[in-house]
């Protein structure tokens, strides 16, 4: 084969299409295939119903970006959880912090809500 070139088999170059994105080369994954890889990346399949045009907004966001909506989704998801736990545990550690504070009757915040409410 004179006068192909090597291209390295990164992740990169899988990415960018250096590496080819014709579909004359792809094979569709087998059943077995397709649920060995969700269990290696701990995915489950769901179903879910939401507005078209919500669908139709994620896909053109994913496209902006060069990803497809439901990794997109995923990844929205995700950030969305992690927010709410993080919020819910400084609302925890807050409430917690309260309540040590109005335990301690020398404590200026039990001091301020005594005179307040007196």
């Amino acid at each position: 084969m004179t006068g192909q070139k090597n291209i390295k088999g990164t992740t990169q170059n899988w990415e960018n299409g250096k590496l080819g994105r014709n579909e004359e080369f792809t094979v569709e994954a087998s059943l077995e295939d397709e649920l060995a890889l969700d269990n290696a990346l701990g995915l489950k399949p769901i179903s879910i119903r939401m507005q078209k045009t919500l669908i139709d907004t994620l896909k053109m966001i994913a496209t902006h970006h060069g990803i497809g909506y439901q990794p997109l989704m995923r990844d929205v998801l995700t950030r969305f959880a992690r927010a709410e736990v993080r919020d819910i545990l400084i609302g925890i550690e807050n409430q917690k912090s309260l309540e040590s504070a109005l335990s301690d009757e020398d404590s200026p915040a039990v001091k301020h809500l005594q005179k307040k409410y007196a």
